[in-house]
């Protein structure tokens, strides 16, 4: 079963590497891989998509809070979570099938962030169903080119039992 790990890092050299290291000295394959500093520039976010049953994830989790410099290890795979994923796809397009390229980047509120005589490249944001969708709806055009991010995870807030009719103190005006 696929899961999506988050683990927060100290934002120190090396931490990567020993992280990537605990995937790779163990056999365990890395799906995606995504890491960024977080609002405190001391601290990154590491989201690691990988495969395995219980015991694997299991595993990986308790040698992940062996590291030293982690801070938190969660499987949003275990919690109610958002993820999403950005793509760059640059496809061929004859003079024929532009139009065809524009109409099924709108479909998937897709943009065209760059434009050539013969290429148009696209950018999607989404979960991997519809960044998925996108690229099989492309296949026919001809992809010249396609670059993923992997994708990145966040664990939802847990529902509040105030009335539906208050609105959240940040929306009011």
């Amino acid at each position: 079963m696929e899961h999506i790990i988050s683990v927060l890092v100290e934002n120190k050299f090396g931490v990567l590497a020993r992280v990537a290291g605990l995937f790779s000295a163990r056999g365990y394959n890395i799906e995606s891989l995504s890491v960024a500093a977080t609002l405190d520039p001391t601290t990154s976010r590491i989201t690691i998509v990988t495969i395995g049953d219980d015991r694997i994830i299991e595993q990986i989790m308790k040698q992940l809070n062996k590291v030293v410099e982690v801070l938190e290890v969660v499987d949003l795979t275990e919690t109610d979570f958002l993820d999403r994923e950005t793509a760059l796809i640059k496809v061929h397009t004859k003079p024929e099938h532009r139009e065809e390229a524009v109409r099924i980047a709108d479909i998937f509120r897709a943009k065209i962030v760059d434009s050539s005589l013969t290429t148009y490249t696209i950018e999607i944001t989404g979960d991997v169903d519809k960044v998925e969708a996108l690229i099989n709806m492309l296949k026919p055009l001809g992809i010249k080119e396609l670059i993923r991010t992997g994708r990145i995870g966040i664990a939802r807030e847990t529902t509040r039992t105030a009335s539906p009719r208050r609105e959240p103190a940040l929306l009011k005006s």
